[in-house]
């Protein structure tokens, strides 16, 4: 039951991230770096916090009496991690909603997977799974199976992008993604990957925080959520400083009172999907406290983001015009995905 609980966390989690950047389309007026950043402050100042004023008591004493190297690591993490997501942006927005998901998670899920356990490997911890143990393990074979069929999804997603580029004549990629650049997509989609990743090692970087709000008798269910206020300062600080500097080269600091704009409106759905975006992470954290930290949680989180990404891709007529082959590859693609959540699963029970 616990495993079947941490799935339909996780499912939901993934559910709120692969539909957080939908808002955004129906904000007007406003450049990429003015609505990124007012989507951010809810996303990882605001919200945040007011999660874990709810659900952990007395967080803040929790953050001011632990250690600062605990803190300043997580911090660190965070501030890697600030890096992905603000190239995650721009991932979307050359490549679209279903390509760009697929291949910036793609990579996202098997350097968050594999390299913690490689790292607890090399430097064992109490509780943490090596990734020697997980080899020498039916259960761990099998979720490091589901690892692979994640990845190899990915590639047959990515190949099916291939295909659509190859397909469609430069108007029609544009009228599915404005902005369709699949060389620059592909680039920042894989840096972006990887630099993702780091939000996982930020939890397990800020595990003692998290830890001693169970000792101190709060709901595991919502442990993670006194970590991520530290971690997301990490991001916050990243994406502020980067849109403050577009802002500045761009002179669209008038974007938040330019009154030809609809202010409210977009104030409004920026927020709306800054607070999506962290709610992936509240649903994680709640998965995380059933399946444990370790690839089965990344890869489950990471694959549902990717079908749900995907599904809104289809939603949006991004693969509209595309040849019968290429659709047939990305829904391969997509099943590929969902038999890899199947194996992590099964792979976690045991």
């Amino acid at each position: 039951m616990q495993v079947v609980l941490g799935l339909i966390y996780h499912t939901i989690g993934g559910g709120f991230s692969g539909s957080f950047y939908m808002p955004y389309n129906r904000v007007r007026g406003w450049a990429w770096e003015s609505y990124w950043i007012v989507g951010g402050l809810f996303s990882w100042l605001i919200v945040p916090p007011l999660a874990a004023y709810l659900t952990v008591a007395d967080f803040g004493g929790i953050i001011a009496a632990t250690p600062f190297s605990i803190k300043s690591i997580t911090f660190l993490m965070g501030l890697l991690w600030g890096i992905g997501g603000l190239t995650y942006g721009l991932g979307v927005r050359y490549l679209g909603m279903s390509l760009g998901n697929s291949v910036v998670l793609g990579f996202c899920s098997a350097f968050g997977a594999l390299v913690p356990p490689i790292y607890y490997g090399f430097n064992p911890v109490p509780g943490k799974t090596s990734f020697m143990q997980m080899l020498q393990s039916s259960g761990g074979q099998l979720v490091l199976l589901g690892v692979v069929v994640c990845i190899l999804g990915i590639a047959i997603l990515g190949r099916s992008g291939m295909l659509k580029e190859g397909d469609l004549s430069d108007a029609e990629k544009r009228a599915s993604v404005k902005e369709f650049s699949l060389v620059k997509g592909l680039i920042i989609a894989v840096f972006s990957g990887v630099l993702s990743a780091f939000f996982n090692f930020g939890i397990e970087a800020g595990k003692p925080m998290a830890d001693v709000a169970v000792a101190q008798g709060n709901n595991p269910l919502f442990q993670n959520n006194v970590t991520y206020v530290v971690l997301l300062w990490g991001g916050l600080t990243t994406n502020l400083l980067w849109c403050l500097y577009l802002n500045a080269r761009n002179k669209t600091f008038g974007d938040y009172t330019n009154p030809r704009t609809p202010i409210g409106s977009n104030v409004l759905f920026a927020g709306l999907a800054g607070t999506m975006w962290f709610l992936q992470f509240f649903f994680y954290g709640m998965g995380e406290s059933k399946l444990g930290n370790g690839a089965s949680s990344w890869i489950t989180h990471m694959a549902t983001i990717i079908l749900t990404a995907n599904l809104w891709g289809l939603y949006l007529n991004e693969w509209s015009g595309v040849s019968p082959r290429t659709f047939r590859t990305f829904i391969a693609g997509i099943v590929t995905i969902l038999v890899s959540i199947v194996l992590v699963g099964i792979g976690n029970s045991l």
